[in-house]
């Protein structure tokens, strides 16, 4: 049974949807260990590998070129293992997500207690992620804020009004406040994306493989000839 051509052309452009910036929302202000995202990167190193393999394999199936099928197949190998490396520290990153955060968040919460200027503008931008999050504080709701909680300018941990009476928010003094704290929110989203990026990863390894059996095969069709 002959195979058909272009049946070796991969393109896995998925990867060009993944970037170190996917937790930026997260990373930007937080400016959490980056040692988490080595998956990240290297997955974005692998696509952008793959494109040009995608158009290698392509044209040794159309031109039945020995030699562009056989690197094809060799490179597809490589990022095969790359991919599956960066599964795996995905897997170990993730069990690691609680330690490094949490002692990330634990500094942080100094630039939230802080009066100085130089922190200002980090406090608005916090503010203004809890508001977008329903969430308050880092670590230990609204005592993460110190004195600043009380800043009218700021308005920390203070509940929308369309949220007040709602489970999201509890009453605390004079005004309503969220109950979750932000650094549960930074937590589970680092541990979904996780998940995501081992799951693109795992599952593209398997359609690489099958692209390695039928580069492999037209390669020895076109040796029988």
């Amino acid at each position: 049974m002959k195979m058909p051509k272009h049946c070796v052309s991969h393109r896995d452009t998925l990867f060009l949807l993944l970037s170190p910036r996917l937790f930026s929302p997260v990373n930007e202000d937080l400016n959490i260990d980056n040692s988490l995202f080595a998956g990240v990167d290297l997955l974005i190193a692998v696509g952008s590998i793959i494109m040009v393999l995608g158009f290698l394999g392509c044209c040794g199936a159309v031109k039945e070129s020995q030699c562009m099928l056989l690197l094809f197949f060799i490179g597809l190998l490589l990022i095969l293992i790359l991919q599956i490396t960066a599964g795996i520290l995905g897997a170990v990153y993730r069990s690691k997500i609680d330690v490094v955060v949490n002692q990330t968040l634990l500094e942080t919460t100094k630039q939230l207690q802080s009066t100085e200027q130089q922190y200002q503008t980090f406090q608005m931008n916090f503010q203004k992620f809890e508001q977008e999050n329903l969430c308050c504080g880092l670590m230990s709701g609204q005592q993460d804020w110190g004195t600043n909680f009380n800043t009218q300018a700021l308005k920390a941990c203070e509940c929308s009004q369309s949220y007040e009476k709602t489970d999201f928010c509890v009453s605390f003094g004079r005004k309503y406040i969220y109950k979750k704290t932000c650094g549960t929110v930074i937590i589970n989203y680092l541990k979904d994306h996780m998940i995501i990026l081992m799951g693109i990863a795992f599952g593209l390894a398997v359609i690489e493989i099958v692209g390695l059996g039928f580069s492999m095969s037209l390669y020895c069709q076109i040796s029988r000839k």
